[in-house]
This record gives structure tokens, sequence and C-alpha cells, in this order.
């Protein structure tokens, strides 16, 4: 994973508690800016799009 081209979202500005984003070819793969030593989730392109579909219209609530 150290290959990998990890991207903070800019919000997050000088913060150091966010997730951190990497897209490959095939997977999206996402961290926590705290956890770097830690396994990234993987998710397939699909996957990614569905979630954050999902997430635009609401459907997940905290």
């Amino acid at each position: 994973m150290e290959d990998l081209d990890w991207r903070t979202p800019s919000i997050c500005g000088a913060g150091n508690n966010c997730p951190e984003v990497a897209i490959t070819g095939d997977s999206v793969f996402v961290r926590s800016s705290l956890a770097r030593d830690t396994p990234p989730v993987r998710f397939t392109h699909q996957e990614w799009g569905d979630l954050l579909d999902g997430i635009a219209k609401g459907e997940f609530t905290v």
C-alpha cells in the first residue's frame, strides 16, 4: 500500500483526523489519517459509487 497516491479532502485543511482515499484502476482504498498503519478498506469502483450516491441521498445518518 505504500505506493498508493493518498488524497485528503481539502475541507480537512491542516487537520489530522481526516479520511484519505487512494484510487487505482480497479479499487478505491479508504483509511483514516489517524490510523495509517492499519489496513485500508477496499471498495470496487461500483461499491464506491454506490456509497457516495447513498450519502448524497441521505441514506446514512449518524
